[in-house]
């Protein structure tokens, strides 16, 4: 606390309301409404990049569980039977590890693409972003454009504004109702889902479908940008990937301020003006409704479209392009040339990065490659730890999960070793159909006495008698004292 005879104090009066104001009791709010963003509808090199994204990620999400590989869909994460079936690629809970490394591989592939060019999954590619374009272009065909909308908005209750907004309501519902069906199609065979929805069977297939479908009308239709602004963490932690080398959607303020409305014919440099018309153009393009021109800001998604916007502009008014464009913070500050910009792209971090991609991407493809198309768990049997069974041996019982990897039924051979006399007293061969595990009985033998009390170890090995490949899997034999 500052002394009252200090002289760096300050006193900042207040003056008192007047007594008849009527202030108190006020409640005065302190946030301001969220008002509805428009966007306008642009045409250009980046609103096309985004079009063709939208086709190429919708493409692969809508079609993918349609097609087959054999007998079965294409790509299933089958959790009932647990197991993810992937083109050729049988993969159990076993094969955990290779989800723990396409996260990895996906993260690193994130923080990659960030330092180069900022958030170019955010603009481009992130469901948020793919499927409020759709639901904005369903819009923009049954409302109209911008100033369409805004009227329809603003204006009275009418046979007209009811059956458009009605309509819309419709499609973007059976959008988000397809969108959660082939969501779920993924969990569950696809054919076999739908027949079932058609008869009005399983229920948890029903509510994941309505759930997915009602996330996705929400999202992607009402919250739009606010998901890209207060939920979605990437914005929040982005800047701790950005750097002053990070190509980011720029405005050139040297250039363009300052900035003010006039007419094409005249010498604007001469008056002092920047090239910059104040048109708003790039704030009314924006999907999340900011100006970039007030510099880099977490909200923006790098998608683009401001770009396109002012381009449109400056080709107008015979200006040159680039006033808003893909840049570095030190390419705008020190004037550099698209050539010298590229040149820092390949520094340390993108290095870094890359090289532990590229390591991550091969050790995980040659691990794939050379995996063994069989599984084995070996779990003691609880029931019956040691006997002594006909022919005066001593038996465990062991029971088997043999776990078959590959698209075509195997026979495989039990053997085992680790004692000696060592023997199994059960069935040695057998046979488990394509992509299915069962398990199996086995009993260990050894003549009784001929081992001393104690634990064991022993190993049980298990080969494919066609392209089944071979796995070793240890466990412990237990003589009684």
């Amino acid at each position: 606390m500052i002394p009252s005879g200090d002289p760096q104090r300050k006193v900042i009066p207040i003056a008192p309301l007047p007594a008849d104001s009527g202030a108190q009791g006020e409640i005065v709010s302190l946030f301001e409404a969220q008002k509805k963003i428009y966007p306008r509808s642009i045409s250009g090199v980046f609103a096309r990049w985004r079009w063709v994204m939208v086709f190429l990620t919708q493409i692969v999400f809508y079609g993918l569980p349609w097609f087959e590989w054999g007998q079965r869909q294409m790509v299933l994460f089958d959790l009932g039977a647990r197991r993810f079936y992937i083109f050729g690629l049988v993969l159990y809970p076993q094969d955990f590890i290779y989800l723990t490394g396409l996260l990895i591989i996906s993260a690193l592939s994130l923080f990659l693409f960030t330092a180069v060019a900022g958030r170019l999954w955010c603009g481009f590619a992130c469901p948020q972003t793919v499927y409020t374009e759709m639901f904005m272009w369903i819009e923009h065909k049954i409302e109209g454009d911008r100033s369409a909308r805004l009227r329809l908005d603003a204006g009275p209750w009418t046979l007209e504004k009811i059956w458009k907004k009605l309509l819309k309501q419709a499609v973007w519902i059976a959008v988000a109702l397809w969108t959660g069906f082939t969501f779920v199609g993924y969990f569950v065979p696809i054919r076999d889902l739908g027949a079932e929805l058609l008869a009005f069977q399983g229920t948890w297939q029903i509510f994941w479908v309505f759930f997915y479908g009602f996330a996705t009308y929400g999202n992607a239709g009402f919250m739009r940008e606010q998901v890209c602004k207060y939920m979605c963490p990437y914005a929040r932690f982005q800047s701790a990937m950005f750097d002053k080398d990070t190509l980011i959607v720029s405005y050139d303020a040297e250039r363009g301020e300052p900035r003010a409305p006039r007419n094409k014919t005249i010498d604007h440099k001469a008056q002092g003006l920047g090239d910059c018309i104040d048109c708003t153009l790039c704030v009314q393009v924006c999907p999340v409704g900011i100006d970039i021109r007030k510099g880099l800001q977490y909200e923006c998604i790098g998608c683009g479209l401001c770009v396109d916007a002012c381009n449109t502009v400056m080709d107008k008014m015979h200006y040159p392009q680039g006033l808003i464009r893909y840049s570095t913070q030190n390419g705008v500050a020190q004037r550099w040339t698209q050539s010298q910009m590229l040149r820092r792209v390949l520094r340390p971090r993108v290095l870094i990065y890359t090289a532990v991609l590229i390591g991550l991407c091969l050790a995980m493809l040659t691990s794939l490659l050379t995996r063994t198309p069989l599984k084995v768990d070996v779990v003691r049997d609880r029931a019956a730890l040691s006997r002594i069974v006909a022919g005066g041996k001593l038996e465990n019982v062991y029971r088997l999960q043999i776990m078959n990897a590959t698209e075509s039924a195997q026979k495989y051979r039990i053997s085992v070793r680790g004692l000696q006399g060592l023997e199994i007293g059960s069935e040695s061969e057998v046979e488990i159909g394509a992509a299915e595990s069962r398990w199996v009985a086995v009993r260990l033998q050894i003549p009784y006495g001929s081992a001393p009390s104690g634990s064991h170890p022993v190993q049980f090995d298990i080969e494919g008698l066609g392209a089944g490949g071979r796995i070793t899997e240890k466990s412990v034999f237990l003589v009684p004292r």
